[in-house]
């Protein structure tokens, strides 16, 4: 079955925002470092300023109507202030106050441009949805400025995009009549680009791109138009890039990269889309496969977003389930099994996937040991995983019989047995007891306990 990564909801996603940057998957303090001793004089620390009064707001925004060093200074000023919640609700309510910051955002003097982009930046981390709309008006410059004159700016109007796309739904479809999905579309190979050169800032513009498109995928409110203009073969190639990259000189941080790639394609893959989202190439699954191999040790929550794309892939296309086969990919899926709780449901829903296509395919996993590996995880105390078990072992039995019998040899009817008393389990129990326990080649009996697995 196809598994989406996102939920919905926008509180849902705003948390998952957060999550990630508790996670620091990606760090916002990255952003204030090179200016915060200039303009805050607080060298980088997280230290929210007091609130300013509604005169002394009013005084900067006066500041920056002023000779161009007036503006700077006051510029300088506001993006320290613009970190207090309070005064942020102060300078939206203002009137001008934005129209004049966008102003100075859209000047043709770059230090200037980026002051501005600044204190934008720092609205745009608000949790106030009004703040949020109240940058409305910056959003179609933002989207100009992704091809801008420096990686720097570029990272920042894309920090600043995907802050506003996850706070407000008022701002996700204000974006959609200016153009973003025909902008991002094109922006990724720019960002194919910025990795494959190896250049180190790179990264962080092509990591906070990949978050924005994932947050846009989650809000399922273009997609069909994101695949009409090819992004899946364009996420596909990246992905590809990356994992050609990975045995020779990984750049520093390029699991942020991988990260959201992966859900993008997971979740474009998820879309009821009439077999449109389907790809075919082996690669993508030797680039998984060393995209885990590489990061399963210093990063191991690569694994289940590798796992949640090789489930879509194999959900309902014989060609990757194929493909794992005639690879010899197999047994590396079989040792993530118990890597953790998440990883072995993902690693044993990939295996349903393969099994559903039949006895040919029921054949190679019975001849590729899987059984041997199914035993132990039917003894875990975990309800979620032994059911994912059993669903596999039903789907072994109803396609290749000798997988019953041969079960029954290494001791599975035991194993199946101290399921019949647990609740949400002893059904699924029960019907495999009842298979197992038929002569082989008895199909009859296997299909009438089939309604126990729907």
């Amino acid at each position: 079955m196809h598994l989406g990564r996102a939920v919905t909801g926008p509180g849902s996603i705003t948390a998952l925002r957060k999550a990630r940057r508790q996670q620091q998957l990606v760090s916002k303090r990255l952003l204030r470092e090179d200016s915060a001793a200039e303009e805050g004089g607080q060298d980088g620390a997280e230290i929210v300023p007091d609130p300013l009064s509604e005169d002394e707001v009013l005084e900067l925004l006066r500041g920056m109507q002023r000779g161009s060093e007036d503006r700077k200074r006051s510029l300088g000023h506001l993006r320290w202030a613009l970190q207090n919640k309070e005064t942020q609700q102060k300078f939206v309510r203002l009137d001008g106050s934005i129209r004049t910051l966008i102003g100075l955002f859209t000047s043709s003097q770059a230090d200037m441009q980026m002051k501005a982009a600044r204190c934008l930046h720092e609205l745009s981390h608000s949790s106030d949805p009004a703040v949020a709309e109240a940058c409305l008006p910056a959003t179609s410059y933002l989207l100009t400025y992704l091809s801008g004159h420096s990686v720097e700016f570029t990272e920042l109007c894309l920090y600043t995009l995907g802050n506003l796309v996850v706070e407000s739904e008022a701002v996700r479809k204000h974006l959609l009549p200016q153009g973003i999905i025909p902008v991002l579309a094109s922006c990724i190979q720019h960002m194919i680009r910025l990795v494959c050169s190896g250049l180190k800032a790179g990264i962080g513009a092509a990591v906070e791109f990949a978050w924005c498109l994932h947050y846009i995928i989650c809000s399922h409110t273009a997609n069909v138009a994101l695949l009409s203009l090819g992004a899946l073969p364009a996420l596909t190639s990246l992905l590809l890039d990356l994992a050609s990259e990975i045995p020779q000189d990984a750049p520093e941080g390029l699991e942020l990269l991988v990260c959201p790639v992966l859900r993008c394609l997971s979740n474009l893959l998820a879309e009821e889309t009439g077999g449109e989202a389907q790809i075919q190439d082996e690669r993508l699954l030797i680039a998984l496969f060393l995209i885990l191999q590489c990061f399963l040790q210093q990063h191991p929550f690569i694994v289940q977003e590798c796992l949640w794309l090789l489930n879509n892939l194999t959900a309902d296309e014989p060609f990757f389930c194929s493909a794992l086969l005639s690879l010899d990919l197999l047994p590396a899926l079989l040792q993530l099994l118990p890597c953790s709780q998440t990883a072995s449901v993902l690693v044993l829903t990939v295996l349903c996937n393969i099994a559903e296509k039949g006895p040919a395919y029921c054949q190679q996993l019975h001849q590729q040991g899987v059984l041997p590996l199914l035993l132990p995880t039917l003894a875990l105390p975990d309800p979620e995983v032994v059911g994912q078990c059993l669903e596999l072992l039903h789907l072994l039995f109803l396609h290749w019989p000798e997988a019953a019998a041969d079960f029954v040899r290494q001791g599975g009817h035991c194993a199946l047995e101290q399921h019949q008393n647990t609740p949400e389990l002893q059904e699924r129990a029960r019907a495999l007891l009842d298979m197992v326990g038929q002569p082989l080649g008895a199909s009859s009996p296997c299909h009438a306990t089939s309604s126990a697995f729907s």
